[in-house]
């Protein structure tokens, strides 16, 4: 099973990126895909979920309004459409998938596959 995350880059505040998740290596139709990130010195935080079995998406409280995922069973693909980016966002940034209940969607112990980071660095 492989993740391959991609799409980070360096952004002035305001600006938007699109993060995306290949997976490959098995059927992830019950899975859930989720984006998690992790700042210097700061521990990994959940930033969004989606389900590919019914499209559910959740969102950490301080990207709601600002960030989209979106997935494409076909593609076996997760994408994050971040809009409005602050300085704050800036952090490496992970996919990973697993099957959570809905009250642990946003822990990552819940997740058993991962993608390598991608860097989103935004600049006041």
């Amino acid at each position: 099973v492989q993740l391959q995350a991609y799409g980070g880059g360096l952004v002035q505040a305001g600006a938007s990126l699109r993060l995306s998740c290949e997976a490959s290596g098995r059927d992830f139709t019950n899975y859930a895909i989720s984006w998690f990130r992790q700042a210097p010195g700061k521990e990994r935080e959940f930033v969004a979920a989606v389900r590919w079995s019914n499209s559910n998406t959740f969102y950490l409280d301080s990207v709601k309004g600002r960030f989209t995922i979106s997935g494409d069973n076909a593609k076996n693909a997760a994408y994050l459409q971040m809009n409005s980016l602050k300085p704050e966002d800036t952090a490496v940034y992970f996919c990973a998938a697993g099957r959570p209940i809905v009250s642990t969607i946003s822990a990552s112990s819940a997740y058993t596959y991962w993608g390598q980071g991608t860097q989103v660095t935004v600049s006041s």
